[in-house]
């Protein structure tokens, strides 16, 4: 354990100039003292750890140290490698320097695992896109990925309903979503909130050469994960009420939105004499309800809207007439 976390601390201070104990602290979930007798044993152990005291002060290595990547298990080093999205960085321009950084950690890592590269990528492989869809590579994905990683702020003109506008960005992050590309980006130069931004929308972009201020405490997968569940959530505009067999109360979740479905079935009544319970369902419209509960048969009885009632009463008299 103590090994571990001394080997994490070396790697820690080879990757940044300086960290205080508070930082070192924070990453290795352990108290300030414990960081202070860590850098204790690896002074003694030669490992050239140098603490500068007062108020600034923190943790450096001196003297270029740099650690080969011995300390790696195969199953660690499988891992590592498994971090590589191959289409994903393809598609950013970014294939050459993926594939030059596997080799120079390949001859970095002990004769016996270097393997590991092939060994992760014929046992486990990533394929983002949904099913039944060929998804399009955005033409301007390379420059704007760009743009990311340099920093740099970004002219783009963006295809919004009928018609387009021009921003000036400061480009925080790529997303791929179910085989889609959005970029989020604060607008007006930096100055606005963070956006989410459909690649594919984008319809010119010219790198500028001026770079800005990221914020380090931007979180992109925190801002993501809120930001998708918000989108999730602010469709949800009607509501339906249905009967549900126990059968058709388990399979709600996986036809309609998992979250909305899981908190409507809590919410919901004991069984009625049936066994059946109502439940109020968010949904995205009235047509999209029909669709999904469509997939439930039996098993859900719309007891309203009354307008979507009468569709499902009409859907099941058509389908009784077919199978007479």
């Amino acid at each position: 354990m103590r090994a571990a976390r001394l080997i994490k601390m070396v790697l820690l201070l080879q990757a940044r100039p300086s960290m205080t104990g508070a930082e070192l602290a924070k990453e290795l979930e352990v108290s300030e003292r414990t960081i202070t007798r860590d850098a204790l044993a690896l002074s003694e152990a030669g490992v050239p750890v140098y603490a500068d005291r007062g108020r600034a002060g923190g943790y450096r290595l001196v003297g270029g140290y740099r650690t080969r990547l011995t300390g790696l298990g195969r199953s660690e080093a499988e891992a590592l490698f498994l971090s590589g999205l191959p289409r994903a960085l393809r598609e950013m321009g970014l294939q050459d320097a993926a594939s030059a950084a596997r080799l120079k950690v390949s001859a970095a890592l002990l004769p016996s695992l270097r393997d590991a590269s092939d060994s992760a990528a014929q046992r486990f492989h990533l394929d983002a896109p949904g099913w039944y869809q060929e998804p399009a590579t955005p033409e301007l994905l390379p420059a704007v990925a760009e743009a990311v990683w340099d920093d740099r702020l970004l002219s783009a003109r963006y295809r919004r309903q009928d018609a387009e506008v021009e921003r000036e960005l400061a480009p925080y992050g790529l997303v791929l979503k179910a085989g889609v590309w959005y970029l989020c980006a604060r607008a007006d130069g930096g100055a606005g909130t963070v956006r989410v931004y459909r690649i594919d929308r984008f319809t010119a972009v010219t790198l500028g050469d001026e770079r800005f201020e990221r914020d380090e405490d931007f979180d992109l997968p925190g801002f993501w994960e809120e930001r998708a569940a918000q989108f999730a959530r602010s469709i949800l505009r009607s509501e339906v009420v249905v009967r549900l067999s126990e059968a058709g109360a388990e399979r709600l979740p996986y036809v309609a939105d998992r979250a909305a479905a899981r908190e409507a079935l809590a919410a919901a009544g004991a069984a009625d004499d049936e066994g059946r319970v109502t439940v109020t369902l968010p949904v995205e419209s009235a047509n999209v309800a029909y669709t999904q509960l469509l997939s439930l048969g039996p098993d859900v009885e719309v007891l309203g809207p009354p307008e979507l009632r009468a569709r499902f009463a009409d859907a099941t008299d058509r389908t009784a007439r077919l199978y007479r």
